[in-house]
């Protein structure tokens, strides 16, 4: 068995889901649930399959993210699993829809962080080992963090 690191490209101002299905439909189906989960979504979406023809499979509404995400599966080249490219839009928006979809096994990371992925390769083929999103903590918060990090929660929405 070899191990790989496989770094993901997230282009600024854009986010990424990474996660793992188990079939062909997942392509239509997590189309349709970023679609129907906000007019005007631009995203571009790409999906390893495992079997049959071993395509990479691509779509979305954004061309620049769909080229994006289409590169990054082929890098990295583990079966069933599928990269998601958000571009003005946010993946605790839409994560709930995609981890809806019925192919959807598990989502390895929603990020706009930098990630590397660990793949291990056999004589069958590649599989994900594990994530690394982002940096490490440089320190526990203290008062004014926790000043901060509730004010931005506010500004953006997503506290009251």
């Amino acid at each position: 068995m070899k191990l790989e690191k496989v770094v993901l490209d997230v282009p600024e101002g854009t986010n990424l889901i990474f996660g793992q299905s188990h079939f062909i439909k997942t392509v239509e189906d997590i189309y349709e649930a970023l679609a129907a989960s906000f007019a005007g979504i631009k995203f571009g979406l790409a999906f390893c399959e495992a079997s049959g023809k071993c395509l990479v499979r691509v779509d979305g509404t954004d061309e620049e993210m769909k080229k994006t995400a289409a590169a990054n599966a082929a890098r990295l080249g583990c079966g069933h699993s599928f990269l998601v490219y958000l571009k003005d839009a946010f993946p605790i928006n839409v994560l709930p829809a995609v981890k809806a979809v019925p192919e959807v096994c598990s989502i390895y990371c929603a990020t706009g962080n930098p990630v590397e992925v660990i793949v291990a390769e056999t004589g069958q083929g590649r599989g994900v080992m594990g994530v690394i999103d982002g940096s490490p903590p440089q320190g526990v918060e203290g008062d004014d963090d926790v000043r901060c990090r509730k004010e931005l929660l506010r500004k953006l929405g997503y506290k009251r």
